[in-house]
């Protein structure tokens, strides 16, 4: 089989149908889909139910929310594909989607993951996520969120993709371990990428790709709540968990002083937004779950590839300067 399509779900009763049958009616039929639903109380475990006894379907039933992690974890672990690729449930994909996914990442069997064009679902000619990236003050951020998804046209590589719509390769899965079940929900995406990276993989960008994204609707987002406790605790946590982990001694000592600023800001960014004491909430938890996190072995072998991770991150100290400008100034 050449893909297995992993979507887990949590209470997505608005949206979770269309998103099922936006995969059943992908040009590329070569796959089957696996729903992991997460403790939802809502309506939409009935609808996962509803396709069982189609052909290539599976539901994997939690009976909590075991974070997203370990949700798609039990996605990948039972899939049959070459490929597995990632999708949200409040995300819908363009009949080609999987196909152009494949397409990509058939090119080059160093490529790792491949991220979509995600487009706001309310606002579609606007992109949501072209692909993320980490710069040195260890902020991991969105390529073109807000946007116009025409300046996203091109092919290429990036930092990582999306978990929300990315295809892996499902051998390197296997090579360097799946996704990190300590970072519960956000950035676990970044981390994966950032650990092919590592070791000499690629990740590209797929503008042919495309879906529509109803951005952080299990979370919140949909209501129109941009923050959160849930969020603010995840972000306190995870953007101490996500460099600690990834950077070799050195490097993390390297970049201590810039990640210290980045973080700096964060928490004064949290508190000024009423959302302080969650934020530091999840740091506390961050130092507690330092001990659990397995680092990435140091092999001398990979240091062109540390090399290359850092100028990434100084060249992406611009990017985010000039998205934020153009933010600033209307410059979609």
């Amino acid at each position: 089989m050449k893909a297995t399509v992993v979507i887990p779900n949590l209470n997505g009763a608005g949206w979770l149908k269309d998103s099922i049958e936006s995969i059943f009616a992908q040009t590329e039929q070569d796959f089957e889909l696996i729903v992991i639903d997460n403790g939802s109380t809502d309506e939409s475990l009935e609808m996962a139910r509803g396709y069982i006894g189609r052909e290539n379907y599976t539901l994997i039933e939690n009976k909590s929310n075991t974070g997203f992690s370990a949700a798609v974890n039990a996605g990948i672990r039972a899939a049959k594909g070459e490929f597995v690729a990632l999708f949200n449930n409040d995300a819908f994909a363009q009949p080609d989607w999987l196909e152009q996914l494949l397409h990509c990442a058939e090119q080059d069997p160093k490529i790792f993951s491949v991220a979509s064009l995600m487009l706001r679902y309310y606002e579609p000619e606007l992109a949501d996520d072209a692909g993320d990236y980490v710069n040195l003050l260890g902020w991991a951020c969105k390529t073109g969120d807000g946007l116009k998804a025409s300046r996203y046209q091109k092919e290429k590589r990036c930092f990582t993709a999306c978990g929300g719509a990315a295809l892996y390769r499902k051998s390197v899965l296997d090579e360097i371990g799946l996704f990190d079940e300590n970072f519960f929900a956000y950035l676990e995406d970044v981390d994966i990428g950032w650990r092919g990276l590592s070791l000499g993989y690629k990740n590209v960008y797929c503008p042919k790709a495309v879906c529509r994204h109803i951005c952080g609707a299990t979370t919140g987002g949909a209501k129109g709540a941009k923050y959160n406790d849930f969020k603010a605790i995840q972000s306190g946590r995870n953007n101490l968990l996500l460099p600690y982990k990834n950077m070799p001694l050195l490097m993390l000592l390297l970049n201590l002083p810039f990640l210290l600023v980045g973080y700096g800001i964060k928490v004064l960014f949290f508190c000024l937004r009423g959302y302080g004491k969650p934020f530091l909430q999840g740091a506390k938890e961050a130092f507690s779950a330092f001990g659990k996190l397995e680092k990435p072995e140091f092999r001398l072998k990979n240091i062109p590839n540390y090399f290359y991770i850092e100028w990434l991150m100084f060249l992406n100290v611009f990017k985010y300067v000039d998205y934020r400008v153009r933010r600033a100034f209307g410059w979609t």
